[in-house]
This record gives structure tokens, sequence and C-alpha cells, in this order.
């Protein structure tokens, strides 16, 4: 019997959980549920030893980030398949059967995502995952449902298949897996540190798949929002960190160097628009990682490997060649 943990990072997300939490205990019988609090200051742990007594409690000593909070606290976890579930996510009934019956079927498969719907317009993907994740040569992440800003209404047009990454608004991962891979990088503190978890999966050979089958709806942006100038420095300076970690020796010169000249329009994008937090953003995460590069290439593992990306360029097919739903951009022709 494959052993299940639902795990649920929260940090002052009282009112996240008071709404969302229902669904969880009433359609999750097969799972353990746990909540790792990452030191929160309003009264969510009080509130869970009030009304969940059922659910288990991990207290973080601090505020570690996604990436360190869920490391810290997964070390008192012994169900054989994680799930980490963020806190504003509505799931639905028998959400966790289809997964379970995948990992039961291929040994190899190591990382599952649910389809992720939008919690406020029910019927189109939402932006954190839609129907499974990819990546570009120059490690621009894209989804089956979602290039960019623009989101595709779900008229289940995408089923089950392998992907590069899932996302980690709700990631099912094998406990083995994870460890074996050494968790998340806490250094990423948060954001895009599920792809490159999945990136370095990737490269050891497993299987990461989507089952359509499993729905959740996903608020998104409820920590950190989505026009937030932090997240933008996050989003570019770890995308950078991930590269230098993972694509293969012969390429890396070349795939940094576009990746400048990507980054330094589109941070002057920024400007023009009048968005000058956002400019400084890009410059500010440009400036970390040339700062930690050295750093980070003593992170790279023994392979990588070369057919990571499903599009050579998503901004070209996007932005100049009007690519923008994923079926017009599925091939590797450019």
């Amino acid at each position: 019997m494959v052993r299940i943990a639902i795990v649920i990072l929260n940090w002052n997300g009282k009112k996240l959980l008071e709404e969302f939490l229902p669904f969880v205990t009433k359609y999750s019988p097969e799972a353990k549920i746990y909540v790792a609090d990452n030191a929160s200051t309003d009264d969510s742990v009080a509130f869970l030893k009030s009304h969940y007594p059922t659910i288990a409690i991990i207290q973080n000593k601090t505020n570690y980030g996604y990436a360190g909070g869920y490391n810290k606290a997964l070390e008192y976890v012994d169900e054989d398949i994680y799930v980490l579930l963020n806190s504003d996510v509505e799931v639905t009934k028998n959400w966790l059967t289809p997964v379970i019956a995948t990992f039961k079927q291929d040994e190899e498969t190591a990382i599952i995502q649910p389809k992720i719907l939008d919690y406020y317009k029910r019927n189109h993907f939402e932006y954190a995952g839609a129907a499974g994740g990819f990546i570009d040569k120059y490690g621009y992440p894209f989804c089956r449902g979602r290039i960019f800003n623009t989101i595709e209404e779900d008229s289940n047009q995408y089923g089950d298949t392998e992907i590069f990454w899932a996302s980690g608004a709700c990631l099912f991962i094998r406990k083995d897996v994870f460890w074996e891979l050494g968790g998340f990088d806490e250094d990423f503190f948060a954001h895009q540190e599920e792809i490159d978890l999945c990136w370095r999966a990737f490269n050891a050979n497993y299987t990461i798949r989507v089952c359509t089958n499993s729905v959740i709806y996903h608020v998104g942006g409820a920590t950190l929002k989505n026009t937030s100038p932090r997240k933008t420095f996050l989003n570019f300076r770890n995308s950078l960190w991930m590269l230098v970690k993972n694509v293969p020796s012969n390429k890396l010169f070349t795939v940094l160097l576009m990746r400048l000249i990507i980054d330094g329009v589109a941070g002057m994008h920024f400007a023009l628009k009048g968005q000058f937090s956002h400019f400084w953003a890009v410059l500010k995460a440009h400036f970390y990682f040339y700062l930690k590069m050295p750093y980070f290439l003593k992170k790279r593992t023994s392979k990588q490997r070369s057919d990571y990306y499903k599009n050579r360029s998503i901004v070209v097919r996007y932005f100049i060649l009007n690519g923008k739903k994923y079926i017009d951009n599925f091939n590797n022709s450019l």
C-alpha cells in the first residue's frame, strides 16, 4: 500500500487555511495531512490545534521560504509519497486516485502534477502550472494552457503526458527521489525551485507526468503578488542560477549570453512602461547571479542532458511569431 502525505506550507495564512483545509480533509481520506508552519506570527497554529486536532503540525523555527521550509519539514514526514500543496488550493473529489494509480503503474514516474485550473475563472487554466510545464533552451518556462500571460480556456484539449516540470502549487514526488536529489535548493528561497528540482530529476532519467483526471483550483499569488518586483527579482535570478546548475557544459556559454540579451530587452521593456521597480529588479537579479555564479557552478550534477528543451525560444515564438498557445509552440524547429 502506498502511503500518502499531504504537506501544506503555511506562513501567516490562517484565512487560507480556514477557506481551503475543509476541501483537503473532505476529499483526501487516503492521505495523512500535515501543515508545516514557517514561523507564522498570526494565530495559524492556534487555529489548527483548535479546529483540526488530527492534522499534524510541523513548526519551523523561522521563515525558510518555500524551498527551505519544505526541506526542513519533510525531514519529519515518513510517508512514501509527498504531496506538496499550496495553502490557496481547492482540491476536488477523487483528486488523489489517478495520481496514486500512476505511481503504482510506473515505477520510473517520480513526480506528478494534477491539472491546475483558476479558482476565480474556473473554466480556464491557472498560471502556475496549468496542464504541465516545459522550458525553452534559454530557461524560460511555459505550460500547456499558459504561455507567458496568455491563459487558455480548458476544453479538455490536454491529456496525460510526460512533462518537464511540475508546479510547486501541487507537486507529488516519491520520498526516496526527493532525498536522492537533495531536496529543494534552499538558495532559491522561493520561485522556480520546483523547476530546478524537476530538472535534476530529468537529468537523473526520472519521468515527470501530469494527470489531467486529477483537478485542483488554485488562487495563485496569495503569498507574493504576481505584480511584485520581489517576484520579478526571484524569477529572473533563480532562472539564471538554474541554468548554471543544469545546462550541459557545451551549451552553457551561448545559453547565458542569449539570456543576457533577452533579459536586457525585458528590462528595457519594463523601463519604457514606467515600471522602474521591475527594471531594477532585473538588474539586481543579474548582479546577484554574477556574484554567485562560481558557487552555483560547484552545484552542477555529474550529468546534464542536452534534450531538456521543448522549444528553442518561446520568447521568439510568442512575441514575434504570434505563438500564443502551447499547440503553436510544441516542436523544436526554431
